[in-house]
């Protein structure tokens, strides 16, 4: 039946007219959107070869309706478009950059009801029926297309109705098991599709030298042979039949194998723009070109100039040989992504169980397939497969290839578990909550992406300078042939300069080809997002998650860091460590008074001051992070609390609430003076004695009297005082913001040899000192824990957000450091200056290599030194420019973390 035979109000009607009631629901909105109702879709796209490509296909996209943002990299090949469903398709994307002369095709998007299959059974056109019959009856699947060719099937579903793996389960259960399918894995493909473009240069590379040395070693070892020289000037036809033999190979390498640079060409000048495949195309159209009209010039006149057929053959071979170089180098930079995708299990062991909740058997599902909620095996020695919570068993997880921790983590009930982790001892049963893009890793490769995508600032440099590098390249090159030309024709040079049987118009028409070809526009393009790829790829490996270009080239000029105490410059484990009481009320009395207020607030030295209470009643210790991180929450359910009217939070002050009938304030001396309550100078000397030694002093007042003190440390984290150290001799300067009260702030940066102290500062106060610094011209870095200190992070030119192990999307920071080790600071701060450096160096090698070189093939150092570059020579010399940029860039990889002990230039003894 046709969904468009009956309007929605019919049917309604219908439906009230049988005398039932009906509404019409508006259809749910697919999870992939975002507020702004727009998805984001990756696509690959081929043919790209240099910054001008890039600029070209970034300005045809943002044209397009419907897309709001658009962001090409050069390196991975890869466009991430913005775009609104509902104007534009991904297919319509694709068709634009196809249209514009480069390959498209679509990798994966935002989308969250859409999964891509691979079948395995089609057999003929009564399968592929079948499939879309079984498909058309499922109930939840919105669309589906099936590829023939490919045997991919692209499903979208209504994920309210139907999940990814109903769908699967559905369709192979319909077919009784003809059908087997397999989810398709977005990096896969990707890397599939690398693996084809290296192998499909190597193939062309192959076949153009194979065809290629055969005309080189007719010109120069056949001519050594005398019977293979003398079959190859036996006269056939107009030609000798070496002369045949050289047209009809190079015009195979010419237009053949070289057909994909007079494409690219093509494609870039009708987009208005020019690129490296216009100079090769002219370059080797010249040499061919002139050989051809050579020869057939000879042929009517009698006069046979010398041919440059191998030139033109030669020319390609040594492209092709530096783009498969190429290929392979920017595959390596994109290693990093690779691994962290390998960290994922392929497979999982799903928990079946029957309606009462009894475990009834397992099954192998693809990992892709899990689903939150799902109970899932994990045995000793595999990897945890999702994001989950730990129902039953305990072991240790080796979770250093995610959060760079080394110690295993034990985990039991209750206990938080990370996709891509190693279960180490025992057997583990799990919940998944966080599945597909949700998971730690997941977000993780994401932002390296994110990173990778991303442009820095000084890629502006080059997106210029590859806008007009190709029309100066060609003015110089016009310069040059009438140049030399013009010399010749009026006496400029001697005549025995010119090549054998030569004349001033081919001695000229080979420096300008040289021009043409040793021109390299690739190099420049290349010379920052390479090197951006591998630095954020080591950074990951070592911890350090860092969102984009724009951030490392911020960080290395970082003159200023600020650091938020707890839990950043001290291990954010805090203790009661004394207590006193100033009136005649019990001890235990005192505690579950303070801890009833306490337990509804989620501030560390709050559940510090639950759990001390806890222990003092029960005289037991909390067995892991997870368990105490839940300790409040079974504190307010064990009974031994009182009940707690009139709770409210008082930021950087403490709390106040109502119990028993009496008003109860915690907190510093502000939040007792603001309620008018006169602190007693011996309580007052309490606790500054605490203060003064590196303690945070917690007044307790009961109706207005102040009935007691608790003191609470928290220790600093063992590398703080070196690593700040360390900073100072990198010539940054520390600077320390605390909400805490100046005693304790002072000493505590005493310990840590902070000299910069600013403290009782609230948190909307941070960002103002992070200002004031900014206005001086300094660029400045915030360290905290990525939730209080968003603010600052979101206001410092650099945030670096600390010890956010499984919170990994903190949009306020541009680093984000998986580890709680603060010597991560100075690991990214050194590795962007090391990148910077490099890529520096990239750009003083691609700007240098063409100054150097294109005077030297046009022929100006001729006169005095007799030295040129013959077009060959100088296509070898391009290719293998942007290869060495590429290796440049990759030597990065070799970075190793900066040993304290050379920073702070420590004599270790042996």
């Amino acid at each position: 039946m046709s969904p468009f035979i009956f309007q929605d109000e019919e049917i309604t009607n219908a439906i009230e007219d049988a005398g039932f009631e009906a509404e019409l629901l508006s259809e749910p909105t697919a999870s992939c959107t975002n507020p702004h109702g727009t998805v984001v879709g990756q696509f690959i796209i081929g043919g790209m070869t240099c910054a001008a490509c890039v600029n070209s296909v970034e300005g045809i996209l943002k044209n397009l309706p419907g897309v709001r943002k658009a962001v090409v990299a050069l390196a991975t090949s890869l466009g991430e478009v913005e775009y609104d469903p509902s104007i534009i398709s991904k297919d319509d994307i694709a068709n634009a950059i196809e249209d514009a002369g480069f390959e498209a095709s679509f990798v994966q998007s935002s989308e969250q009801d859409k999964i891509v299959l691979g079948v395995v059974g089609i057999s003929g056109e009564m399968d592929a029926q079948l499939l879309e019959g079984i498909l058309s009856k499922l109930h939840g699947v919105k669309q589906f297309y099936f590829d023939r060719v490919s045997c991919e099937l692209e499903v979208v579903f209504d994920p309210e109705v139907i999940g990814s793996r109903s769908v699967v389960d559905g369709i192979e259960g319909a077919s009784n098991g003809k059908f087997k399918l397999l989810v398709k894995n977005p990096y896969t493909r990707m890397a599939s599709r690398d693996l084809e473009e290296s192998s499909r240069m190597f193939r062309l590379f192959t076949a153009s030298l194979s065809l290629s040395v055969p005309v080189i070693l007719m010109r120069v070892l056949c001519p050594r042979i005398p019977l293979l020289y003398a079959l190859l000037l036996w006269q056939c036809g107009p030609f000798q039949m070496g002369d045949w033999l050289k047209w009809a190979l190079v015009t195979v390498v010419q237009f053949g194998i070289g057909k994909r640079f007079y494409i690219a060409a093509g494609r870039a000048l009708r987009n208005g723009s020019t690129n490296m495949d216009v100079l090769v195309a002219l370059g080797t159209t010249a040499s061919y070109v002139y050989s051809v009209c050579a020869l057939l010039y000879g042929a009517v006149s009698g006069f046979w100039s010398p041919t440059y057929f191998e030139t033109s053959a030669m020319l390609i071979t040594f492209v092709l040989l530096g783009k498969y170089l190429e290929t392979l180098a920017k595959g390596k930079t994109s290693g990093a992504i690779k691994k962290l995708v390998e960290l994922a299990p392929a497979t999982a062991t799903l928990l079946v169980k029957d309606k009462g909740g009894k475990v009834v058997g397992e099954r192998e599902i693809d990992a892709l397939l899990i689903q939150p909620g799902d109970i899932l095996k994990v045995l000793p020695g595999t990897k945890v497969p999702v994001d989950g919570v730990v129902v039953w068993g305990s072991s240790h997880v080796n979770e250093s290839m995610v959060t760079g921790e080394s110690a295993p983590v034990l985990k039991e009930i209750n206990s938080v578990v990370i996709g891509g982790t190693i279960n180490l001892h025992g057997s583990l049963h799990i919940q998944g909550t966080k599945v597909g893009s949700n998971t730690v890793l997941s977000q993780i490769i994401s932002l390296v992406e994110t990173a990778q995508m991303s442009k820095a600032p000084i890629q502006k440099f080059a997106d210029y300078i590859a806008s007009i590098f190709v029309p100066a390249v060609v003015t110089m090159s016009l310069l040059t042939f009438f140049g030399w030309y013009a010399a010749g024709v009026l006496g400029g040079y001697p005549e025995e300069w010119l090549p054998e049987n030569g004349n001033y118009f081919v001695f000229s028409l080979m420096f300008a080809i040289s021009v043409v070809v040793i021109a390299c526009p690739c190099a420049l393009g290349l010379a920052t997002p390479t090197a951006v790829m591998v630095a954020t790829g080591v950074g990951a490996n070592n911890g350090v998650l860092i969102k984009g270009g724009d951030a490392l080239e911020r960080a290395q000029k970082i003159s200023h860091v600020i650091f938020d105490k707890t839990g950043t410059l001290t291990q954010g484990k805090a203790k009661v460590t004394t207590v006193k009481i100033f009136n005649e009320m019990d001890r235990g009395d005192f505690l579950t008074l303070v801890a009833s207020a306490e337990a509804s607030s989620e501030h560390p030295l709050a559940k510090a001051i639950l759990e001390y209470a806890r222990h003092f009643h029960f005289f037991d210790e909390p067995s892991n992070a997870s368990e105490f991180q839940t300790c409040s929450e079974q504190a307010k359910f064990s009974g031994w609390l009182h009940d707690v009217s009139d709770f409210s939070v008082l930021p950087g002050k403490g709390i106040q609430c109502s119990i028993d009938g009496t008003w109860i304030l915690v907190g510093n001396r502000k939040l007792l003076i603001e309620n008018g309550i006169t602190v007693p100078s011996n309580i007052e000397n309490f606790v500054v004695e605490l203060e003064e030694s590196a303690r945070t002093g917690i007044l307790v007042a009961q109706d207005n009297i102040v009935i007691g003190a608790l003191g609470i440390a928290d220790p600093l984290k063992r590398e703080a005082a070196v690593v700040i150290e360390g900073l100072v001799k990198m010539g940054v300067k520390p600077i320390m913001v605390t909400g805490d009260n100046w005693r304790t702030a002072r000493a505590v940066a005493k310990e840590v040899g902070i000299q910069d102290v600013r403290a009782e500062v609230l948190p909307a106060g941070k960002a103002e000192v992070i200002r004031s610094f900014q206005k001086g011209g300094s660029v400045v870095a915030m360290v905290g824990d990525g939730i209080n200190d968003s603010p600052a992070l979101a206001a410092a030119d650099v945030g670096m957000a600390i010890g956010a192990g499984t919170d990994i999307a903190i949009e306020a920071a541009e680093y984000v450091l998986m580890r709680s080790n603060l010597e991560d600071v100075i690991i990214a701060i050194d590795l962007s200056r090391k990148t910077f450096a490099r890529i520096r160096w990239n750009y003083i090698f691609a700007m240098g290599y063409n100054v150097i070189a294109i005077p030297v093939a046009a022929g100006v150092f001729f006169p005095l030194l007799k030295l040129e570059l013959p077009p060959w020579v100088a296509g070898a010399c391009m290719a293998m420019s942007s290869v060495s940029v590429v290796c440049s860039s990759l030597y990065l990889k070799r970075y190793k973390k900066p040993r304290l002990t050379t920073i702070l230039e420590i004599t270790v003894e042996k």
